[in-house]
């Protein structure tokens, strides 16, 4: 048999895979970069490791591609069987509440932060300053300072161009779905 780069494996080519990842990657340095923009010219700027006001008020389940699980897989690993097994528990107890608000199964609810945070999925990057005004996906906080002139200049970013590149990794699922196929 011949390994080959253009060889099919899970319906994916390793040149397919590997777009993927790059797209990936490009994206999350695309928004760590608008990150630096406005935290450079915003000091007071709220979204950042440590605060957790939007991780306590999900609408939804967070969503996101085969490739930013592997990705997250990678930090599930640095975890202990305690912290997996307080996940899961969370994750059970989120499930089935639409139309409520819920805290991330992923936040360590003691220490207010999450505890995969470098492995976190673009929607975890992006929420705050990436609006999706529609439904509600936006951080309030950020808002209220607009609002009130503290942070004049900000630019929200677009998520449909965000949603666009995110299309292109394929299939998104839940955190809960992508949870329980891990256990099989």
């Amino acid at each position: 048999m011949n390994c080959s780069k253009t060889e099919k494996a899970g319906g994916l080519t390793a040149r397919s895979r590997q777009g993927i990842r790059e797209t990936l990657s490009r994206l999350h340095n695309d928004i760590e970069a608008r990150l630096r923009v406005i935290r450079d010219s915003h000091n007071d700027w709220l979204c950042r490791m440590g605060c957790d006001t939007c991780c306590r008020q999900l609408a939804d389940m967070p969503r996101f591609s085969a490739e930013e699980w592997k990705l997250l897989q990678d930090g599930l690993a640095t975890l202990s069987q305690e912290q997996l097994q307080k996940i899961e528990e969370n994750i059970a107890a989120s499930t089935g509440q639409p139309g409520t608000n819920f805290v991330c199964p992923l936040l360590d609810r003691s220490a207010g932060a999450c505890m995969v945070y470098s492995f976190r999925p673009v929607v975890c990057r992006t929420y705050g300053f990436y609006v999706r005004r529609g439904k509600g996906v936006y951080c309030n906080k950020i808002e209220s300072c607009v609002d009130e002139g503290f942070l004049a200049g900000v630019i929200w970013g677009n998520h449909d161009a965000i949603d666009q590149r995110l299309n292109s990794l394929g299939e998104t699922r839940e955190l809960s779905d992508w949870f329980a196929e891990r256990k099989k």
